[in-house]
């Protein structure tokens, strides 16, 4: 019959030192691993490779690598890595199971980054998302909003749906309209817009701006307000746009447009 001391001996301290040294290895590794990740985003940014691609390498890499520390560990510990590998396919299979969608963000991922529908520093709208892609990662797209809140889109719900990529072309369209009153002449009212609205800054030459009237309503004629921007400076001319709708009704002394009912006293 083992004694305490004899029991402690046998089990107890060879197992805390496997334990030391499974730690010290997650450690070692880590360090390796962040090196070796570090290191090929170097490589990438001296060869000049797009963000896009590198970002999605660099998360793959470190993932993949993760997985060999975890079973290197394991057979640290005398865990045989074919009954970790056996046991790992029944987890996958009942993962995927539970979270079939996962597969699918995956591959997903990997059609984003092949077929670039867009790029890191991209605004795009997917997904049910507006901003400015930050990182396309193996399951999710990172994207920073307008108003400054990061969302994480999976990868699936931004390839089965529309995209709309803004930075693709070099300039964008800024669509207002202006209301005119029924007194105010629509060719004048065209007239000192179109001034205005080519002075704005940042308001792209060619295309010109686009100003005619759109329709016509109780209150009068509307006008269809339509300057270029690039994305860049795409809020900046359409909030100059609306001041110059406003300041061009302020000085030409347009009057306010109002509805306008006839009645009429029939005998």
């Amino acid at each position: 019959m083992l004694t305490a001391t004899q029991f402690v001996n046998d089990y107890i301290v060879p197992l805390g030192w496997k334990l030391i040294g499974a730690l010290a290895i997650w450690i070692i590794g880590g360090w390796v691993i962040a090196a070796l990740v570090k290191s090929l985003h170097m490589t990438f940014n001296k060869r000049k490779v797009d963000s896009t691609i590198s970002k999605y390498a660099e998360g793959g890499l470190s993932v993949a690598l993760r997985i060999l520390l975890v079973i290197a560990i394991l057979s640290f510990l005398g865990i045989e890595t074919t009954s970790f590998a056996a046991l790992l396919a029944a987890a996958g299979i009942a993962i995927g199971a539970a979270w079939g969608g996962l597969l699918a963000n995956f591959a997903a991922g990997v059609f984003l980054v092949f077929l670039r529908p867009f790029k890191v520093g991209d605004a795009i709208t997917a997904g049910g998302v507006t901003g400015v892609v930050v990182e396309i990662g193996l399951f999710a797209t990172t994207i920073d909003t307008s108003d400054n809140i990061r969302v994480f889109v999976g990868n699936n719900a931004i390839f089965s749906s529309n995209i709309q990529n803004y930075s693709s072309n070099p300039y964008r369209r800024v669509d207002l309209t202006a209301q005119l009153a029924h007194d105010v002449a629509p060719q004048d009212a065209i007239q000192r817009l179109r001034a205005k609205v080519e002075a704005i800054p940042n308001v792209v030459k060619s295309p010109a701006p686009v100003i005619e009237i759109l329709t016509f309503n109780e209150h009068g004629a509307v006008l269809v307000v339509r300057p270029y921007a690039s994305n860049d400076d795409y809020w900046q001319v359409y909030f100059d746009t609306n001041k110059a709708i406003v300041q061009v009704g302020a000085e030409a002394g347009y009057s306010v447009p109002e509805q306008r009912v006839a009645v009429r006293n029939i005998q």
